[in-house]
């Protein structure tokens, strides 16, 4: 089976910067990456990329920083006198801030320290970078195959129909409930 959008996959990757720092790798976590494909909370080239692959295939390929986190937007540049931070804050070009503002929780990058100020970075770290990642594809479910997985005897009758006809299951509308669990079962 080849991944479409819609399918549900566990890969694991490794991300590189073009000098071929490595930023990220899921093995080192121990965990796959798991993500429906063709959703938005997935960067667009690395969806793209997954698309086409089989189980146990592996795939390396660039992301210019449109397909991946963007072009570094001058205007989420902000300063920020330092009498807004605790006082045992240590201030270090690179060095990440987490915080609370009107919009929720945010991070930025220290970009720069000045004597009564600091020039914070609301882009994302990645924004900007030309990026390469290795992929293996783990696992593969398809809608059909996720909604299979998921159905369970306190559903209701139509509910159960959908999904024992999604997988050509011999069962129609005079079918009883029980008649289709058995089917589902089988």
């Amino acid at each position: 089976m080849k991944v479409k959008n819609g399918f549900n996959v566990k890969v694991h990757y490794r991300g590189t910067f073009a000098d071929g720092t490595e930023f990220d790798n899921s093995r080192n976590r121990g965990q796959t990456l798991d993500f429906e494909v063709g959703s938005p909370g997935l960067i667009r080239g690395f969806n793209e990329a997954v698309v086409g692959m089989s189980t146990g295939e592996t795939k390396t390929f660039s992301l210019t920083p449109e397909q991946g986190y963007g072009l570094v937007n001058p205007e989420a540049f902000q300063n920020v006198p330092k009498i807004q931070f605790e006082d045992d804050f240590v201030f270090v070009v690179g060095g990440a801030v987490v915080g609370q503002g009107p919009q929720g929780p945010f991070r930025a990058t220290i970009h720069e320290v000045r004597d009564s100020d600091v020039v914070l970075d609301f882009n994302h770290p990645l924004a900007g970078k030309d990026l390469t990642f290795e992929v293996e594809l783990v696992s593969i479910d398809s809608p059909e195959q996720v909604q299979m997985a998921n159905w369970n005897t306190r559903m209701k009758k139509a509910e159960l129909f959908e999904i024992a006809k999604s997988q050509g299951l011999s069962v129609n509308t005079r079918s009883t409930k029980a008649q289709i669990i058995e089917a589902l079962s089988a």
